[in-house]
């Protein structure tokens, strides 16, 4: 399987101003990509990396101030996604730094660092117990681009979509048979909670109603790991040109899961059947919600989040999507860390 440069995973160096994007999602325009602010020169800052001193950036919020503050130019409007967006040019790009490629340098290098030594045993852990292709695996997060401290974790991607689905259906076997290969437990489940959802009104019990069951996250000899999964390129129907997304405001509903299959892709997605409208912010007449059904979500906090059967409560911004000027269907993206929610409400 041949995985093009710049999808979701990978991470970006500018040129000119030595800003590190991490590239988001699988479908991007022609002449940019599609991806988001993570690590700045600052003096102040507490990463180094050729004798610069870097800061990290959180919040989608912050970054959005700080371009805007900046570095403008790596905003722009998307017409397609109808949402400002940001992007690096691909003239503005210095290097591509990929999961693949660096955990192909962490098994050639002699010397390697506490982090790399263990970013590089869970990958063969994965790939002996979980029967992942070498090549179907890689290493992502500050590590891969050199801007990592000691506490950093670590960022697994396995690509493929069957390859995916058979290692997920393997793990919990994992999970019972290595003892430095560990689900979270109570206390660690109650700091993921201020990192997840801290700021919104979601309660610790609904939290962990779905966290305490997801598969994609845990330790491993004590630092924190996350494994995103990323679809085979066949699989990922169409280009950045073939969607069009029209924004429509805002909903809350209830709704039951009917397919969560893709619940464990970045992008996930879950579809859905709308059982109840509880609120409705929308900004266009004539919405036929008979045809809503889809959640979706980049964000790796709505992976594994229900499952098929389950009524979950939702809210988030209503899109329309239409793909190839064909049927349109609507869908619920979640995107904001305060604002938008799913959670299990049987």
């Amino acid at each position: 399987m041949v995985i093009p440069e710049g999808i979701e995973g990978d991470y970006l160096e500018t040129k000119l101003d030595h800003l590190f994007f991490d590239i988001k999602g699988i479908h991007h325009p022609h002449d940019r990509k599609i991806c988001f602010l993570r690590f700045y020169p600052d003096q102040n800052g507490d990463r180094i990396k050729d004798d610069i001193k870097f800061k990290k950036i959180y919040s989608l919020d912050e970054r959005y101030s700080k371009l805007r503050e900046q570095y403008p130019q790596y905003l722009f409007f998307s017409k397609n996604f109808d949402l400002e967006l940001q992007g690096v040019k691909l003239e503005d790009i210095k290097q591509i730094y990929t999961p693949r490629a660096y955990f192909k340098k962490l098994k050639d290098k002699k010397e390697l660092t506490k982090t790399e030594i263990q970013s590089k045993n869970l990958c063969e852990l994965l790939i002996d117990k979980g029967d992942i292709p070498e090549n179907c695996i890689g290493i992502s997060g500050s590590p891969m681009i050199g801007l990592n401290k000691k506490s950093s974790d670590i960022d697994i991607v396995i690509y493929g979509t069957q390859v995916s689905l058979d290692f997920q259906d393997k793990l919990k076997n994992i999970f019972q048979a290595s003892n430095n290969f560990s689900m979270y437990n109570l206390e660690e489940y109650k700091a993921h909670y201020n990192w997840r959802v801290g700021g919104s009104d979601i309660s610790f019990e609904d939290f962990l109603k779905s966290e305490k069951r997801k598969l994609h996250q845990g330790k491993f000899h004590g630092i924190d790991f996350f494994i995103r999964y990323i679809k085979s390129p066949e699989d990922w129907n169409g280009t950045y040109y073939d969607y069009k997304f029209k924004n429509l405001g805002r909903i809350k509903i209830k709704a039951k899961i009917i397919n969560s299959t893709n619940s464990i892709f970045t992008p996930c997605s879950y579809k859905i059947k709308c059982l109840k409208v509880i609120e409705r912010k929308i900004n266009c007449r004539n919405i036929d919600l008979k045809i809503l059904s889809e959640i979706s979500s980049f964000r790796g906090r709505f992976c594994e989040q229900a499952i098929n059967g389950e009524n979950v409560l939702v809210k988030g911004k209503l899109e329309e999507v239409n793909f190839r000027n064909d049927k349109s269907y609507l869908r619920v993206l979640l995107t904001d860390q305060i604002q938008d929610k799913m959670i299990i409400n049987n």
